[in-house]
């Protein structure tokens, strides 16, 4: 019998603390932000699991008086804990609570995990770069993607030329994206596709 009892405690308890975990399994893989501890995780957890019970106690009453709690909680819980994860995600991605607070004058910081990840954030989709290399090297080109950890992973370059000394390009000829691993970047120039661009260059 207490076999049976500590059983089913832990099953309830891993029952109200799904929605949670899910909510924040979809945020840390939708998002840059490195992943928690196991410590950390489970506070997260813990904090989308009670704002998931409070919307599902809420969905459920508004929904259906007729429906009791104990059928409906569950199966309406996870389904706040998706679309929360997935709102947490936006937010995230997308600077918008931090840039509202800035606005407030709340705090100076973003909702980004890194300055790395900011600074790509706003400038990586619409600007041309230059990648300054070991060895003196300068790639130009267009960043097509780009790593989210500035110690690990690669550039990939579109419309690549390399710079010369003299200030010069040498085009790339019948090449259509190259890799260049981040560990050989020792530093980034983020330039305006209206100056200096490829096509208007060419």
């Amino acid at each position: 019998m207490n076999l049976d009892w500590a059983s089913g405690e832990i099953v309830g308890i891993l029952t109200f603390l799904l929605p949670g975990f899910i909510a924040a399994e979809i945020f840390h893989s939708l998002t840059s932000h490195p992943k928690p501890s196991v410590f950390d995780r489970i506070v997260w957890a813990l904090i989308f699991t009670l704002i998931s019970q409070v919307i599902a106690e809420f969905a459920v009453v508004l929904i259906s008086s007729e429906t009791g709690p104990g059928k409906a909680m569950p199966a309406t819980a996870v389904v706040v804990a998706v679309v929360l994860g997935l709102c947490a995600s936006v937010i995230s991605n997308t600077d918008i609570l931090h840039r509202f607070l800035r606005w407030l004058r709340v705090t100076k910081e973003t909702s980004y995990p890194s300055e790395w990840y900011s600074t790509f954030a706003r400038h990586g989709e619409n600007n041309y770069i230059v990648l300054h290399m070991q060895g003196e090297r300068r790639l130009y080109g267009f960043a097509e993607e780009w790593p989210s950890d500035p110690k690990d992973g690669h550039f990939r370059i579109a419309e690549a030329e390399w710079l010369t000394a003299d200030g010069g390009r040498v085009q790339l000829d019948n090449v259509v994206a190259i890799l260049i691993p981040v560990a050989e970047v020792t530093m980034i120039e983020f330039l305006p596709v209206t100056a200096g661009s490829v096509k208007e260059t060419k």
